[in-house]
């Protein structure tokens, strides 16, 4: 009796069973990718991976200019029965994950924690640049200067009055 893993598309069922194939007598190998989920909050950005049977010692999060890595391997456990038919279906070897983060992100700030089985990387969100006001103006000709309002007491340029010429002091 043959057993058949259940897939919720038949189309998929058709790819697996075709890159599963063996050739020759080469078995097949799967490769082993763990589920992730990524979910945002207003503060921060949470990366949660499913990663059973994966030592803490085998598992790395690197952080590489804004390209968050999750890597890391899961060792293979063989087993030795004599008669009777064995199948292995969990897959192990190594993987890598990496998710590209947005610009301004803080490293020093991230987080990560493994709990049975379960890696959570908590990634807060960058300062946001708030949006500015900018003034504008009506019309394209320039303000006219106002030539009636009297010059400052302290400025030496100012046009020389009652026939003193400019720089020195009026008469008074």
């Amino acid at each position: 009796m043959a057993l058949i893993r259940w897939e919720p598309v038949p189309m998929n069922r058709l790819f697996t069973s075709l890159f599963d194939t063996p050739t020759g007598f080469v078995p097949p190998t799967r490769r082993f990718a763990p589920a992730t989920d990524i979910v945002e909050s207003d503060t921060h950005y949470i990366l949660r991976a499913d990663l059973p049977g994966v030592a803490e010692e085998d598992l790395s999060v690197t952080l590489d200019g804004d390209v968050l890595t999750i890597s890391g391997k899961r060792g293979s456990q063989s087993e030795q029965r004599q008669g009777g038919y064995v199948r292995y279906e969990r897959s192990s070897g190594s993987f890598r994950r990496s998710v590209r983060l947005p610009e301004g992100v803080e490293g020093d700030a991230i987080e990560a924690n493994f709990d049975r089985g379960v890696l959570e990387v908590t990634v807060p969100k960058p300062e946001r640049v708030t949006p500015r006001s900018i003034a504008i103006t009506v019309g394209s000709a320039p303000k006219a200067i106002d030539s009636s309002e009297p010059a400052a007491s302290g400025d030496e340029t100012a046009p020389a009055q009652d026939g003193a010429e400019a720089g020195e002091p009026a008469a008074a």
